[in-house]
């Protein structure tokens, strides 16, 4: 750059510039390395984005100790330790991209670049309890019962999950009787995702402000469930035995 532009004072924008290119080109070592000489221009707790982008690069890199520094050096406040990141840093909506489709999901932050799913994704090959990298940057945002949540975009994949996805058509006679379904699959960390829970959106529209309602249909469904299959025969048992009128069919494994 000097050679070219010789009367220019060397400046971190140049090394941030270039980390960023690195970063949508998924050239994560590169990002890595020039995002650290990026960093280290860059004042330490006022926001700066050199240090976000450093953090991904590390993270994707599994280069804890890096990941650490640089998040701090953002202003962020971590959990005490050394190593891998896991914290609650709140709840957020993931824009999965799968093969050109995409898919905004529940998930629970881990860090300020990782979030666990905690909703049943729809999309084949996508699943519940999986980890995803996302961007910094919103792209949307969810409305519920006042409360903003910010969309974020999925980067990459992180950790894929072990939990398979299933379909099976419920009669629930009282919502309340589904929020039972849901509630027994998740108090053994498995997942459980009405149809009706669903909205379809496109993406120009998925990219906006949305509010939604936390709801409960009663009637019969189609209900997505993430749990292994040995045990989502025996919840499912329990909870048709449990209360009148409740019952399934049609237990299906999708993915």
């Amino acid at each position: 750059m000097l050679r070219h532009y010789p009367d220019e004072k060397p400046s971190g924008i140049w090394w941030f510039d270039a980390a960023l290119a690195h970063k949508f080109l998924r050239n994560w070592d590169k990002a890595f390395e020039l995002g650290k000489e990026a960093a280290s221009r860059a004042p330490r707790g006022e926001g700066d984005p050199a240090y976000w982008n450093l953090g991904i690069a590390a993270t994707v890199l599994r280069e804890w100790s890096v990941a650490r520094d640089a998040w701090s050096g953002f202003g962020i406040t971590l959990p005490e330790g050394d190593g891998e990141i896991v914290g609650r840093f709140g709840m957020a909506c993931v824009r999965l991209e799968s093969a050109g489709e995409y898919e905004v999901v529940w998930a629970q932050r881990l860090c300020p670049t990782r979030a666990r799913v905690v909703s049943v994704p729809v999309t084949a090959g996508r699943r519940f309890g999986e980890i995803v990298l996302h961007d910094g940057a919103p792209t949307g945002e969810r409305i519920v019962d006042g409360r903003s949540h910010s969309v974020f975009d999925e980067i990459m994949l992180f950790e894929p999950s072990d939990l398979p996805t299933h379909t099976v058509s419920l009669t629930a006679p009282a919502p309340d009787d589904l929020e039972a379904l849901v509630e027994l699959f998740a108090d053994r960390g498995f997942g459980a995702e009405p149809a009706s829970s669903v909205n379809l959106l496109c993406k120009c529209c998925s990219e906006g402000s949305h509010e939604q309602e936390r709801s409960m249909n009663a009637g019969t469904q189609q209900v997505s469930l993430a749990a292994p299959m040995d045990e989502v025969r025996i919840l499912l048992d329990i909870w048709a035995e449990s209360s009148p009128g409740r019952a399934w069919r049609d237990l299906e494994l999708v993915g």
